[in-house]
């Protein structure tokens, strides 16, 4: 459960010098609360660095702010100085805002960068991407707006809110920082109306981490060629001087490892398989099988090698990437070939193995930067088949959709009443549209819309090789986005599918469980529970989100995964959340789907309700669990 809650700040006095600090107090207040600093540094920096690299740069910079002798730390009151009046502490953090403010800068074409502007050479992770645990979207609408701030300006945020600091302590630690004006970093922070309370949240707490794996197979071909040494290097070298922009035949593939026949059959471009363009219209199945060969470069044998040679053994050049779950493995056999030609500067090639789609591209004149991304579709139906990803460029995307589909258009998920934008269709090639990946803030979430015989789909972009499908209604009775009250329903919760980029998923499903009227007369709220499945089965995410009338977003008040709640097994649901009426009184409000007959919440908070809605009074910050009651007497608790 998430409470709304704002902090009220009030100004204190400061003064820019204080006592002398010796580097034995400045690393024991560093090691007590690094936790806390790491976060305050995570907060100033930049978003554009990314998240891995603001990981490894906030640990880096609070690692070398101990002094390097005795120093004299910023004098602020006791009662403000954030740890206890500890002046190491207010020495080492003004330390880690000064250094966080000049990573953020610029580099200057003149003149040697600071330190703290270079990537960072300690901590470093090998063979891991690093990232903190992902947020619901009042965390993802946060940080959107944290980004669009000035550097000083979220300083002058992380000091106020994460260090309780009033605005002319904050005053002083950004003028020994460096700022120059820091009225109007004061002034830019206000833009961000009720946002303390997330500033704890998981979403920026870079000790508390995600590690994904980035170049397994190219570490595990260094030690083989580490093995054999002088001679693997003599081969490379010949291949290195074969002509074609001096990759070879092979493009930008890795040399070859095996002389199996089956293997050398599925590298063989003129084995590839050819769907008929009319197999479709008798086929029993609708899926990637019956798909035709499309695109103007199908005949162009020695592209169509260097896709099948990469996706073998994609070299170091090679940007390889793959869906969570998708083995990264060549094909097993000679794979169906779905399109070949060019698109926005580059030479793509989109190939189907039975389970797997892979998309091969290189840009137009030349093969150097190179790109392989696999996809697992095992299982895909009509829709589940309706597109894969064409092209990503300058921040929009094309689709090459199904030999089916009869009409294409743009469709914001945000304005429902809008309606659909039509796309143009060049070969099953649709015109670029803008893509909501990275898109920030989320103003807008626009969704692709395709009509073929059977209906209407809307699908989602969620930065993968292929989108996903978006349906509404009860698990097991949901239905495709063809109609106002559908499309209406996923109106305030859209930008929440941002938690669930590269994660592998097939399709997610909105279904509003519940309706419950607000206390004080406040009007009626509605929970909806949105489900997102994925092609690998396993990982399924699940968000309980609430909305008060009239609030332009849902808030997520509860998230789990890899859980039956709210699918097609089991879907009942039961969530809570902590809730601040009008007139300023405190409630627990919790809902269950149909089925649940009681409600109990204990813990922090004690209540009971027949039926399945729940409204107690409670205290400011208060927690409780959750239990519900089915109507075969089963329990059913509470998402979390």
């Amino acid at each position: 459960m998430q409470s709304q809650d704002v902090a009220a700040q009030s100004p204190a006095p400061s003064s820019p010098a204080g006592p002398v600090v010796d580097v034995e107090q400045a690393e024991a207040a560093l090691v007590e609360h690094y936790p806390r600093l790491v976060r305050l540094a995570y907060l100033v920096l930049p978003s554009r660095l990314g998240r891995t690299r603001r990981v490894l740069t906030a640990h880096a910079l609070v690692q070398r702010a101990l002094p390097r002798g005795r120093a004299a730390a910023p004098l602020i009151p006791a009662q403000s100085a954030g740890r206890d009046g500890d002046p190491g502490y207010a020495l080492v953090r003004l330390q880690v805002v000064r250094t966080a403010l000049e990573a953020g800068l610029p580099l200057r074409r003149r003149g040697l960068p600071k330190r703290a502007q270079l990537p960072p050479l300690l901590p470093h992770v090998w063979g891991l991407k690093v990232f903190p645990r992902p947020g619901g979207a009042d965390e993802l609408a946060l940080d959107q707006k944290l980004s669009a701030l000035s550097g000083p300006a979220r300083a002058a945020h992380a000091l106020r809110g994460l260090e309780r600091l009033p605005d002319g302590d904050v005053r002083g630690v950004l003028t020994a920082a460096g700022v120059t004006d820091v009225d109007a970093a004061l002034r830019e922070a206000d833009g961000i109306p009720d946002p303390y309370r997330l500033l704890e949240s998981p979403e920026f707490d870079p000790c508390s981490l995600q590690a994904r794996p980035t170049d397994l197979l190219r570490r595990r071909r260094h030690l083989k060629a580490g093995l054999v040494g002088a001679a693997a290097l003599a081969v490379c070298g010949a291949l290195l001087s074969l002509p074609g922009d001096g990759w070879g035949a092979d493009g930008p593939a890795a040399p070859p490892y095996a002389q199996n026949p089956a293997a050398r059959a599925a590298l063989d471009p003129a084995k590839l398989t050819r769907t008929p363009a009319s197999a479709w219209k008798t086929s029993a199945r609708t899926d990637f099988s019956v798909w035709p060969a499309r695109g103007a470069l199908t005949g162009d044998r020695a592209l169509l090698r260097r896709a099948l040679a990469v996706w073998a053994r994609p070299g170091e050049g090679v940007k390889a990437t793959a869906t969570p779950g998708t083995p990264s493995g060549g094909p097993a056999g000679p794979p169906q070939l779905l399109y070949a030609g060019t698109v926005d500067g580059a030479r793509v090639v989109i190939l189907y193995d039975g389970w797997r789609l892979a998309r091969y591209a290189e840009p137009e004149h030349g093969t150097r930067g190179a790109a392989l991304d696999l996809a697992r579709v095992d299982g895909a139906g009509r829709a589940g088949a309706s597109a894969v990803v064409l092209s990503r460029s300058d921040g929009n995307v094309r689709f090459l959709v199904a030999p089916w589909v009869r009409e294409a258009g743009e469709r914001d998920l945000r304005e429902p009443g809008s309606g659909a934008m039509g796309l143009a269709l060049d070969g099953g090639v649709t015109a670029p549209f803008v893509s909501v990946v990275g898109r920030e803030p989320c103003t807008a979430w626009n969704a692709l819309e395709l009509t073929d015989g059977t209906g209407t789909r809307v699908l989602t972009d969620l930065g993968e090789l292929v989108p996903a499908r978006l349906t509404a209604g009860r698990p097991g009775e949901a239905g495709d986005l063809s109609g106002a009250k559908e499309l209406r329903a996923w109106a305030p919760y859209a930008c929440s599918l941002a938690v669930m980029r590269s994660a592998g998923v097939r399709s997610v499903n909105a279904w509003t469980f519940a309706e419950q009227p607000l206390p004080d007369a406040d009007g009626e709220a509605e929970w909806l529970c949105t489900r997102g499945e994925t092609w690998r089965g396993t990982g399924a995410r699940v968000l309980a989100q609430f909305h008060t009338p009239g609030a332009r977003y849902g808030a997520v008040a509860a998230t789990a995964q890899d859980v039956p709640a709210c699918g097609e097994r089991r879907p009942e649901v039961l969530a809570g959340v902590l809730w601040k009426s009008a007139e300023g009184a405190w409630y627990l409000l919790a809902a269950g789907s149909d089925g649940v007959t009681g409600v109990e919440a204990t813990g922090g908070i004690e209540g009971r309700a027949k039926g399945r809605l729940l409204s107690v009074r409670a205290e400011k910050g208060a927690r409780a669990d959750l239990e519900g009651t089915l109507e075969d007497g089963g329990p059913v608790g509470g998402l979390r």
